[in-house]
């Protein structure tokens, strides 16, 4: 695993990715947003409660600023099995998630997804910059920089105060 290689990019608003369906979605229209970026999975141990808190922080802080971009991943497992669609129903339907799910994503190795290239290069990890298991998310300010990277073991309410700080709200 290692360090990551540095990337030329400085913010996360410099990407474009697919949403679930293939199409692109330029990330600067997120400019001006508190980010919380995870991979996700649908059959992972750690599913239920971190879909039902994103889904809590979301409902509580989007009119506040924040979003919620969510990478379906089936690195870890095979965890996430199904479609980039799929996943987006799944964490609709059972869920109730609002905010977007994205294309299927790899967060490691060569084929990494650029934009988590990015994230992962802004702030390693306990045991280097490769991501361990799904879950891990990434708090990025409102200029698209990246303040903190959380594991998988720590739920989003955890992090409740970090975003309510990245919102300006203490």
């Amino acid at each position: 695993m290692g360090a990551s290689p540095s990337v030329p990019e400085k913010s996360i608003h410099e990407f474009i990715v697919k949403d679930s369906k293939g199409r692109d979605v330029d990330l600067s229209i997120y400019k001006g947003k508190v980010l919380l970026v995870v991979n996700v999975a649908s059959k992972c141990g750690f599913t239920n409660s971190n879909y039902t808190q994103l889904t809590e922080l979301y409902s509580q802080y989007k009119d506040k600023g924040l979003e919620i971009l969510a990478f379906p991943c089936n690195q870890f497992l095979y965890q996430e099995p199904g479609s980039s669609e799929d996943a987006e129903q799944f964490a609709c339907t059972r869920f109730k998630a609002e905010y977007p799910i994205f294309q299927k994503v790899k967060v490691n190795g060569a084929d990494t997804a650029p934009v988590y290239k990015f994230l992962k290069s802004s702030k390693g990890g306990i045991f280097g910059s490769g991501i361990k298991w799904n879950f891990t998310k990434f708090l990025v300010d409102k200029e698209g920089v990246v303040l903190k990277r959380y594991g998988s073991t720590t739920s989003p309410l955890a992090i409740e105060d970090d975003i309510k700080k990245a919102l300006g709200e203490t």
